[in-house]
């Protein structure tokens, strides 16, 4: 019993890991058959149907009749980048970039949210975590300019690449929101709340952009792309969620997220297994150098 009760924790955000990690492929899978903000919108309705209820069993709804309008324009702004934005750039990205390459660029995320902490809420860097941010940026730079650094400079980053990156500016200002405007809030509230008004969102702006056909479009698109858009919403969502939040629970906020560093790594062994992508050398240098750049941040961070 009390080995079950040490190690589950850490199997839980294992697995939560492998799901993230897998959200990778799954998304290229969906992108490569439905147009991308009808699939993002299925994606977190479907997710807001376990979420909501999830949310109401906790004792969430008490709360909400007490949450002031800048609470809720935070929500409104988190829901606008966490969901919004970074799910269309996330499968908008995939249909230009394979999986496993897109999962290691997201390295950059840790690096670019600490930096913009630092800046505005005065976080403290130590030399630990400014080796790991620098070794975690050359091994994205890597991975991002297929081993030729300096094609950077040449504006050689395809649209794949830049649409990604996207994802690293909409999840960067999604975690500095939640910080200034969002505290105090627990995490499935943010979560449910969030990703329902993300859906709605994205209802619109798939309407407007992808026209009202859209939707028939992701409905017809085949038992393929509906189970990984399944997978995405149950299991890279609500399930990869509960898991990450027990994580929390049981071993606090800092080592729970230190299994985030596995998700590139998952993310790019599942996408070779499931796809067929290829591992080129860049992806294998950078790669690891950028996971091994968020790991050192994470301890130095400790």
């Amino acid at each position: 019993m009390q080995s079950n009760t040490f190690f589950g924790p850490h199997l839980r955000l294992v697995g939560m890991a492998v799901l993230w990690g897998a959200s990778w492929p799954a998304g290229r899978i969906i992108a490569q058959s439905m147009p991308p903000l009808a699939g993002a919108c299925l994606r977190f309705a479907l997710a807001a149907l376990v979420l909501i209820p999830w949310m109401y069993w906790a004792g969430g709804f008490a709360q909400l009749r007490h949450w002031n309008p800048q609470r809720w324009l935070g929500m409104l702004a988190a829901g606008a980048t966490g969901v919004f934005g970074y799910a269309a750039f996330f499968l908008s990205g995939l249909q230009h970039l394979p999986a496993g390459k897109a999962a290691l660029v997201i390295t950059l995320n840790p690096v670019m949210t600490l930096l913009m902490a630092t800046w505005l809420f005065k976080e403290r860097l130590n030399p630990t975590i400014a080796i790991g941010m620098l070794l975690a940026v050359v091994g994205a730079v890597v991975v991002i300019s297929h081993g030729q650094p300096l094609g950077i400079l040449q504006g050689s980053i395809g649209l794949g690449e830049l649409l990604i990156l996207g994802c690293v500016v909409c999840w960067v200002l999604y975690t500095l929101i939640g910080r200034w405007m969002l505290t105090g809030v627990d995490a499935l509230s943010t979560t449910a709340v969030t990703s329902t008004i993300g859906a709605a969102m994205l209802l619109a702006a798939s309407l407007i952009v992808e026209g009202p056909g859209s939707l028939g479009l992701a409905w017809h698109s085949g038992g393929t792309a509906w189970g990984a858009l399944l997978f995405l919403a149950f299991g890279a969502t609500a399930l990869a969620y509960a898991w990450y939040f027990d994580g929390v629970k049981a071993l606090g906020a800092g080592a729970a997220s230190g299994y985030i560093t596995l998700v590139p790594l998952f993310g790019v062994l599942i996408s070779a297994l499931l796809l067929g992508e290829t591992i080129d050398t860049p992806m294998l240098v950078g790669g690891a150098m950028a996971i091994a750049g968020t790991a050192v941040m994470t301890w130095g961070r400790r």
